[in-house]
């Protein structure tokens, strides 16, 4: 069939593909960022989200083991609540997570020049994010197989680097006692509410093992399992990370490394001053981008062929290439919209915007959990409806001019929604 997928993921490399999602912007910038707004709030910060991102994750399991279609709540939405949901769902889904691709594209060559001390004008970022994103594009369009292949050795390297700079930390500095004592110290509850949503992004990539649910082997068993997985790994990421660069630097001044050229982590290298660590870093970091960068085009790709197929979109996109199996026209549309956003250079509040336009994405994730038939469910009903109010909350938390911007845009999408459904025969 022109229009199917091969299964060929299974538990191990669906974990990867989990972490390679989440393991980069997050923890290499987006920790620093939610330090800045709450101190040494943050370890408090990580914990809220990171509860929150696994009762999403457990409404993501059990849709994807019900439904393993590639799509993610997309599908989940209109199979279990109905097309204004479902639509609504991958609407929210590609404008957030195309910037953080875009994002990824400009912080990887920023890691890049930084690393080989090039002095840079805007107009060379772009054009160097343009050239990475097609060679990125073209590996993505080849195939799941090969992509799942590059995904292993990026997230392989880059836990290596962290793992590095953990053991250094911990070798120079002795444990981190004070982060955790002081904890709570310094901080408010609205800037740490903030954080959690803010640090709630950075647990999102474990969806994408839901999102590529049609190319996931026994998807019952290896979904769940995997999400699952992927989830207590990346909490004890976090912890040992953020823990490690509060005691090495301290939270204000770790804080306000995002308002230098260099990246965070990077700058946590320089002060312990261990030799061979800053190299590892950097090439950690750009592997970490290159890992986001890939997986996104993996899961917009999909989120696309799936509204093709529902002629959402034009049902060009929904071809498959019966030699790679894979979607080669949304994979090249993706990379045509990051593009896009690329050359804009802009991207200014890129992360808070994702926050929030995530948080109403998951919300209707729980939503959908909430509402399957008793013989589909395999977790409680409390758990999504945990997963639904927390979410609603924290994205009101954020920045009032970012969250009215999403509200505005998601109206944008349901009105175009409606015209599709009214003259686009379904």
């Amino acid at each position: 069939m022109q229009y199917e997928l091969k299964r060929v993921i299974r538990v191990p490399g669906a974990i990867l593909m989990g972490l390679g999602s989440i393991i980069g912007t997050g923890i290499f910038v987006s920790i620093a960022i939610a330090t800045q707004i709450s101190g040494n709030g943050i370890i408090v910060a990580i914990v809220i989200a990171a509860i929150l991102a696994a009762f999403n994750g457990l409404s993501s399991a059990q849709l994807a083991a019900a439904h393993p279609v590639s799509g993610g709540t997309y599908e989940y939405g209109y199979r279990f609540l109905g097309s204004y949901f479902g639509f609504s769902a991958g609407w929210m889904f590609m404008i957030a997570k195309s910037a953080s691709a875009a994002t990824a594209v400009l912080g990887c060559i920023g890691y890049l020049f930084y690393a080989f001390e090039i002095e840079t004008s805007g107009w060379m970022s772009t054009s160097a994010g343009i050239v990475l994103l097609i060679v990125m594009t073209f590996l993505v369009s080849g195939g799941i197989s090969r992509s799942n292949l590059a995904n292993k050795i990026i997230v392989s390297f880059t836990l290596f680097g962290l793992g590095l700079l953990v053991l250094a930390g911990f070798f120079v500095n002795g444990f981190p006692v004070d982060p955790i004592l002081n904890a709570f110290e310094g901080t408010s509850t609205t800037s740490i509410l903030y954080a959690s949503a803010l640090m709630f992004v950075a647990y999102t990539g474990y969806g994408r093992i839901a999102t590529l649910g049609e190319e996931v082997a026994e998807p019952r068993k290896t979904i769940p399992k995997a999400i699952i997985l992927a989830m207590v790994s990346i909490v004890v990421i976090y912890l040992l990370v953020s823990l490690t660069a509060l005691q090495v630097m301290g939270a204000e001044a770790f804080g306000n490394t995002v308002d230098g050229e260099a990246a965070p982590l990077m700058i946590v290298t320089n002060v312990l001053s261990v030799p061979f660590i800053g190299p590892i870093i950097t090439l950690a970091a750009i592997t970490a981008m290159l890992g986001v960068l890939l997986n996104l085009l993996l899961g917009l790709s999909r989120v696309l062929l799936s509204m093709a197929r529902r002629k959402d979109v034009p049902m060009a996109l929904a071809h498959i290439n019966q030699e790679t199996k894979s979607p080669v026209a949304a994979v090249w549309t993706t990379g045509v919209i990051i593009g896009i956003l690329v050359l804009s250079g802009d991207v200014v509040f890129t992360w808070s915007f994702s926050a929030f336009t995530v948080l109403i994405y998951y919300a209707i994730t729980n939503l959908a959990a909430f509402m399957m038939p008793s013989e589909l469910r395999l977790y409680p009903r409390w758990i999504p409806a945990f997963g639904l109010v927390g979410c609603l909350f924290l994205a009101f938390w954020i920045d009032p001019a970012i969250w009215i911007s999403g509200l505005v845009l998601l109206f944008v999408g349901i009105v175009w929604h409606s015209i599709t459904r009214k003259y686009v025969s379904h």
